[in-house]
């Protein structure tokens, strides 16, 4: 093995992951506090990191073409309610305050990450926002009280709350078995599903859990892995399938040059 070889092989993925913009609030001093912030949950971070990857935030303030041409792998994470009028839909009683930048952002992020091969995990908003751009709809809100257990906040972040199945053949069965238990804090779900889509996990109720391409390495799960106890096997299938991905075209790129 060449020394080439062994620098595709042990380069850390570089997996990109989307934040939310608000302000800065009571954590910074009060100066400031009305500056706005760009974040996520490091749960996210930790969990590409215990899988292998390397995790940076993704900021609105980049293009984002340049942005997907920089990573290996892309996150798009939980948060606020896609804007519902993106589906057709107008916003309901339980609709949370729309966020027309970062939706505008995210979309751009995922057409140009499509577009270019780059794998894809959805978490909760994200596997709406996945399905929207496909040309998708979303359930507007599954009631606390009502079927399983998905928009209930009483409980531990990390609690499983209720069982998932999966299709046979899909990435998550591949990763998981046939059925596992998760936790859950949507109050939306995937209605129709998009164009290049297919279903690929149900809740006892019917609940659309989880989702992916049909061509292309995008998966989008409902629930929340990187909040669940030790190394969840979907970061692994994402930094591993960046890695591959990455590696071929980097070694395809170097022949060119060589050539």
């Amino acid at each position: 093995m060449t020394q080439r070889d062994v620098d595709h092989c042990s380069r850390a993925p570089v997996i990109g992951i989307t934040g939310r913009r608000q302000p800065a609030g009571p954590l910074a001093l009060p100066v400031v506090r009305d500056a706005l912030v760009e974040t996520f949950f490091v749960d996210y971070a930790a969990a590409v990191a215990r899988a292998g990857g390397l995790p940076v935030l993704l900021t609105m303030e980049c293009d984002p073409a340049d942005v997907v041409s920089r990573i290996d792998g892309l996150i798009l994470s939980g948060g606020a309610d896609v804007d519902p009028r993106r589906y057709g839909a107008a916003p309901g009683p339980h609709a949370t305050p729309a966020e027309p930048l970062r939706d505008e952002f995210e979309h751009a992020v995922l057409d140009a990450a499509w577009l270019r091969g780059t794998p894809v995990l959805g978490i909760c908003r994200g596997t709406q926002l996945i399905n929207v751009n496909r040309g998708g709809t979303l359930v507007a809100h599954l009631p606390a009280d009502s079927g399983e257990a998905h928009s209930y906040l009483g409980y531990p972040r990390n609690h499983r709350s209720h069982a998932v199945e999966f299709v046979a053949g899909s990435v998550p069965h591949a990763l998981y078995g046939s059925r596992i238990r998760v936790n859950s804090l949507h109050h939306q779900a995937v209605a129709a599903i998009g164009s290049g889509l297919t279903v690929t996990g149900h809740a006892p109720d019917g609940v659309v859990e989880s989702i992916e391409g049909l061509d292309a390495p995008v998966v989008g799960v409902q629930w929340h892995p990187e909040m669940l106890d030790g190394t969840d096997p979907l970061f692994g299938w994402l930094v591993e399938t960046a890695r591959q991905l990455s590696t071929s075209d980097r070694k395809q790129e170097e022949d060119v040059v060589i050539a």
